[in-house]
C-alpha cells in the first residue's frame, strides 16, 4: 500500500490537469490567481477550471488465469498482491477497473467459467475482499476469456482501454484447445479487438514466458518473473497509460 499510495500521489496531478486543462477567467473565486486581472479592480481576479467535456481517458481490465499450475512457486499469492495493488491504485485515482478470473474444464457441464470479482457496472466496497476468492482451479481457455473481457472494454467510453492478462503458462483446455490451435485463436482475438481500440498486455509470471511472448508479441509482453517486484511493476505500467 505505501508503494501504491506514492504512485497515486504522483499520478493525481496529471489526472487533474487532464480532466480540466482549460480555465475560464474573470471569476470572483477559483483555484488560480490571475495577477494581470487586478488592474481592472472589479474583484474578478481568479480563474476556475472548466468542467471536463469527456470522462477520464483510461479504463483497466485485469484478467487472472486461475489454472491449477498457478498454485506452484508462489504465483497465486503474487497474482493476488498484484491484483489488489492495481485495484487500490485505480480506486485512489478514480480509474474504472474490471477484474475477472477464469478457468476451464472443471466438469463436462462447466467447460468455461468466468468469475467477476470487480465489475464496472456494479462497484462495491466489498470488492477488495472478494479478490481473496481468486484461486487455482483447473485448465485455462485464454482466447474466450480475453474475448469476453475485451467486448466489455470495447463498449466503454474511455479513450484508452487497457486489458492485462496475468498468466503463468500457455493456454490448454478441453481435448484440442492447445498448441497452434489455441495460439491462433488468441492471436485472432487480439487482432479483432485491437481494431476496436483495446490495448493488450501479457504479464507472464511462469516458465512459459517465451511462449506467451510469442503469442502476444514482444510489444505487448511484460516479463514479471520476479514475483516480489510484480505488484509495483504492474501498477507503474498502468500509470504510464494515463
Amino acid at each position: 500500500m505505501p508503494i501504491v499510495q506514492q504512485l497515486a500521489r504522483k499520478t493525481l496531478p496529471y489526472l487533474e490537469h487532464e480532466l480540466a486543462s482549460d480555465f475560464s477567467r474573470n471569476r470572483y473565486y477559483g483555484s488560480k490567481f490571475q495577477a494581470d486581472s487586478v488592474a481592472y479592480r472589479d474583484y474578478k481576479y481568479f480563474a476556475k477550471k472548466r468542467p471536463p467535456a469527456e470522462s477520464p481517458s483510461l479504463v483497466v481490465g485485469l484478467r487472472v488465469d486461475e489454472s491449477a499450475s498457478m498454485s506452484a512457486f508462489g504465483r497465486l499469492e503474487a497474482a493476488k498482491r498484484a491484483v489488489i495493488a492495481v485495484y487500490e491504485f485505480c480506486q485512489l485515482c478514480q480509474i474504472p477497473v474490471l477484474i475477472f478470473g477464469d478457468t476451464a474444464d472443471v466438469s463436462r457441464l462447466e467447460q468455461m467459467s468466468i468469475f467477476a470479482y470487480v465489475d464496472l457496472d456494479k462497484p462495491d466496497a466489498s470488492d477488495r475482499f472478494r479478490l481473496m476468492q481468486i484461486r487455482a482451479r483447473s485448465n485455462n481457455r485464454d482466447g474466450m476469456a480475453l474475448r469476453i473481457m475485451a467486448e466489455r472494454l470495447a463498449a466503454c467510453p474511455q479513450q484508452t482501454k487497457l486489458l492485462i492478462s496475468i498468466s503463468d503458462g500457455q493456454p490448454k483446455a478441453m481435448d484440442d484447445y492447445t498448441g497452434s490451435y489455441a495460439v491462433a485463436d488468441m492471436k485472432q482475438t487480439i487482432q479483432e479487438y485491437e481494431r476496436k481500440g483495446v490495448t493488450f498486455l501479457a504479464a507472464a509470471i511462469g516458465q512459459d514466458k517465451e511462449v506467451i511472448s510469442g503469442i502476444y508479441g514482444k510489444e505487448r509482453f511484460l516479463d514479471m518473473t520476479n514475483l516480489h517486484e510484480f505488484p509495483a511493476k504492474l501498477v507503474r505500467m498502468i500509470a504510464r497509460y494515463l
